[in-house]
């Protein structure tokens, strides 16, 4: 069975739901790192976490959601070997795949419906990295951590 990691803040909890349950649809085993409720919580507290067993290669690939995608994108990309892509169209999340080899999908629960969602969740899953000049362009990123 295919595994991947899921989190969320409060403002990302209910599209986190929706995509937990197409996920687990279609064939997914879900690992759900947080948060678990509406209640508020803060978001490095669930990104952290999912992106260091990310880092750790314990997953492929994550996928965070926050209230605009910005903040959890930037927690995630503070661990080395992880390359959160903050996308909002699937045009976005195809590219993200290609050509930086992004492996954690970040969305933006407060300006996202679920059907738009779960496209970029498709895309982003079935999309492989094309390397060849991109490659070393990815080859860099971590140098700075």
């Amino acid at each position: 069975m295919k595994k991947i990691a899921i989190s969320a803040d409060h403002a990302g909890f209910e599209l986190k739901e929706f995509l937990t349950g197409y996920l687990s649809s279609i064939g997914y085993e879900v690992f759900d790192f947080g948060c678990y409720s509406e209640e508020p919580c803060d978001y490095p507290d669930v990104g952290h976490p999912l992106a260091e067993a990310v880092a750790k290669g314990e997953f492929v690939r994550g996928i965070t959601v926050c209230g605009s995608g910005v903040g959890i994108s930037i927690v995630v990309n503070r661990h080395r070997g992880v390359r959160g892509a903050l996308c909002w169209t699937t045009e976005i999340a195809e590219l993200c795949r290609k050509h930086n080899d992004a492996n954690v999908l970040c969305l933006p629960g407060r300006f996202m419906d679920n059907d738009t969602a779960r496209q970029c969740v498709d895309i982003f899953l079935a999309t492989e990295f094309e390397g060849g000049r991109h490659l070393k362009r990815v080859q860099k990123i971590d140098k700075s951590l």
